[in-house]
């Protein structure tokens, strides 16, 4: 067996290993822990109020953070490399950078004055 197999082989033998370890902390989990159903377990539970006739009453607002929370870290994935690769990149990477935080902060402008961020 050549030394580029080996490699191989070690990367294999720890996959198997992990897996292993994965599958016996599960079982072990699976045998300790106490089973006790019961029905209000079973039922759906969402933002604080009952499910009337199996679907749960939620508000709008949740959502909209949702989106306003994967904007900002959609924004975040973009900025990071850029900032890292900055001088490389030069003055028009930073103009359509401000370009793209400008539209960003617009757009947490406008959803602060629809009063979308206020939770009353």
């Amino acid at each position: 067996m050549t030394q580029y197999y080996r490699n191989y082989l070690a990367v294999a033998v720890f996959a198997v290993a992990a897996l292993g370890m994965v599958g016996a902390m599960l079982g072990v989990g699976r045998l300790v822990r106490p089973n006790r159903p019961q029905p209000e377990k079973y039922i759906a539970y969402e933002a604080g109020s009952d499910p009337i006739r199996g679907f749960g009453q939620s508000n709008v607002r949740y959502y909209v953070y949702a989106l306003l929370f994967v904007m900002f870290d959609v924004e975040a994935v973009f900025i990071f490399p850029w900032a890292i690769n900055l001088e490389a990149l030069g003055v028009s990477a930073l103009i359509s950078m401000i370009v793209f935080i400008l539209v960003l902060a617009l757009g947490l402008v406008y959803a602060w004055r629809k009063g979308v961020l206020r939770w009353a």
